[in-house]
């Protein structure tokens, strides 16, 4: 049986697969359209030297002091992404850097002003579309409960499959 040919399931599963398989695409189309999003909000502002994965980074980090590893364990990134991005937004000063006190080997970043200043365009950016989404009725509360429950759901389903399955 293969995933990409739903024909082979019985009746009632084909049409749970074909609608699985949209999903799955569209979870994928989202992610790549929102880096778009904020690439294209970056060059309405003028901020060419960043790039929006890293723009994603500093939104996500925030307030917050944390190591490559923890960002890891929260599921916003892969390894060597994150360990580049941080590195690079280190060095174009949007980050600092010190090791820990305990474990030597283990560095935690914080943003510095000019990542403050680039977290704050995404928030502003997410707050327009927020609004945007509710005020012409593509998205209500109610809506946006179900879409993040659901996805939640999905994203636990997917962690117990690599966790007990490997």
């Amino acid at each position: 049986m293969s995933v990409q040919d739903p024909i082979t399931l019985p009746g009632s599963q084909k049409g749970f697969m074909v609608g699985y398989l949209e999903a799955l695409s569209l979870v994928e189309r989202l992610h790549r359209l929102l880096l778009d999003v904020i690439k294209d909000e970056f060059e309405r502002v003028g901020a060419l030297e960043i790039n929006a994965v890293q723009a994603l980074l500093l939104f996500n980090i925030g307030d917050n002091e944390v190591t490559a590893g923890e960002l890891k364990t929260r599921g916003y990134y892969q390894g060597s992404n994150v360990s580049y991005n941080l590195k690079k937004l280190v060095d174009m000063g949007y980050m600092h850097h010190q090791r820990c006190e305990i474990d030597r080997r283990s560095v935690r970043v914080r943003l510095t002003e000019k990542g403050r200043n680039i977290s704050t365009i995404v928030s502003e950016l997410f707050a327009r579309h927020a609004l945007g989404l509710e005020s012409k009725g593509v998205l209500g509360p109610e809506g946006i409960e179900d879409i993040t429950h659901s996805l939640k759901r999905v994203e636990r389903y997917w962690s117990d499959q690599i966790r007990y399955i490997y």
